[in-house]
């Protein structure tokens, strides 16, 4: 027989300890997703954003690739044609206060590009030039529009010359405003930016941003953007938030921050020949103001005006200064409209 006493009672069992080990992670992970729920921002409602941000102006256009593209028509018909193209995360309404102090001597036509404003994420999620291109003349045979002054912002900006790159022919002159798309000049440091675009640089960065858009985020965003703090109200801010909010455009944003650009493609830019103006605030925080040098170098015969303490955004910072730099421009060097108003008052100073 096998003595008990000869053998060591086995120690004690320790189920809190075990449970701990259990429940302690499972707990973190538990709250982890009580709070990713609590802060999930959900897209708008189309139709609600279609009925506070568009208008009567507002019109939408449906695309080959099965895209409805919002845009606005705006000013005589029978004025010469400005088409503008806005920045990314913006939409057409960045535009107004140019539409405001032009209209009544220039057709001035806006538009949503895809991933952007009401016109929202397409279905072939196209958000390369050559997708924003294809918009722009969705846009043109929609008003049987061949040929016509094209500029824009920061990427409307890039879209902008790429556009007078690919189809030449079709554009009377060019408008660049803090346009995005030339190399850094040697020496230059990188541009500071804004948290929106530093977010994106990295994968985890795009996944949360499709989630979780807090309205601060958006304002902290646009006040990295911009030099004249006064023009960042509640209206724009909401603006900015909800629609990028639209569904689709938080999408098209994380995609198109892993796009290849095509920095290439900046090297044949001096095949425009078209009347070019480039126009660059000079406190740009998000695109190197030296950039305006740059342009000018490549592209023959391009004027450049720089504007004082002006971020970003000229179109909005200083509507006055802007408009007037662009009507001088176009009144010189392309044919002046039969009625030309009077100046704008420009308080804004170059």
């Amino acid at each position: 027989m096998i003595d008990q006493d000869e053998f060591e009672p086995l120690p004690p069992r320790r189920p809190l300890l075990r449970r701990k080990r259990v429940l302690i992670p499972l707990g973190l992970v538990v709250a982890l997703v009580l709070l990713f729920l609590m802060l999930r921002t959900p897209d708008t409602d189309r139709d609600e954003m279609i009925a506070k941000y568009g208008g009567e102006t507002s019109e939408f256009a449906a695309g080959p690739a099965g895209q409805r593209i919002h845009y606005r028509d705006q000013g005589p018909r029978d004025a010469p044609v400005v088409v503008l193209l806005h920045g990314s995360n913006s939409s057409l309404h960045t535009w107004e206060p140019l539409v405001q102090r032009l209209g009544d001597r220039y057709r001035i036509v806006t538009l949503d590009l895809p991933g952007h404003g009401l016109t929202g994420g397409t279905p072939d999620r196209d958000y390369s030039a050559d997708g924003m291109i294809a918009a722009v003349d969705v846009i043109a045979a929609k008003l049987g529009l061949d040929r016509f002054t094209l500029g824009g912002n920061s990427m409307g900006g890039w879209v902008a010359w790429r556009y007078a790159l690919a189809e030449p022919a079709r554009v009377d002159a060019l408008l660049l405003l803090d346009a995005a798309g030339m190399p850094p000049r040697k020496g230059d440091k990188p541009p500071p930016s804004n948290i929106g675009f530093r977010i994106l640089k990295y994968p985890a960065g795009r996944w949360l941003a499709g989630q979780i858009t807090p309205r601060a985020l958006v304002e902290s965003s646009l006040r990295g953007s911009v030099e004249r703090q006064d023009i960042v109200d509640d209206a724009m801010v909401d603006r900015y938030w909800q629609l990028l909010r639209f569904p689709g455009n938080r999408e098209a944003t994380s995609l198109r921050a892993t796009l290849d650009r095509e920095p290439a493609m900046a090297d044949r830019i001096g095949a425009i020949k078209v009347p070019t103006l480039i126009l660059f605030g000079k406190k740009d925080r998000l695109i190197n103001p030296s950039a305006a040098q740059t342009f000018h170098e490549r592209i023959a015969g391009s004027e450049v005006v720089l504007l004082d303490d002006i971020g970003h955004l000229p179109m909005e910072e200083a509507p006055d200064a802007t408009a007037n730099a662009i009507a001088d421009f176009l009144r010189r060097r392309l044919a002046a409209p039969n009625a030309v108003a009077s100046p704008v008052p420009d308080p804004e100073t170059r």
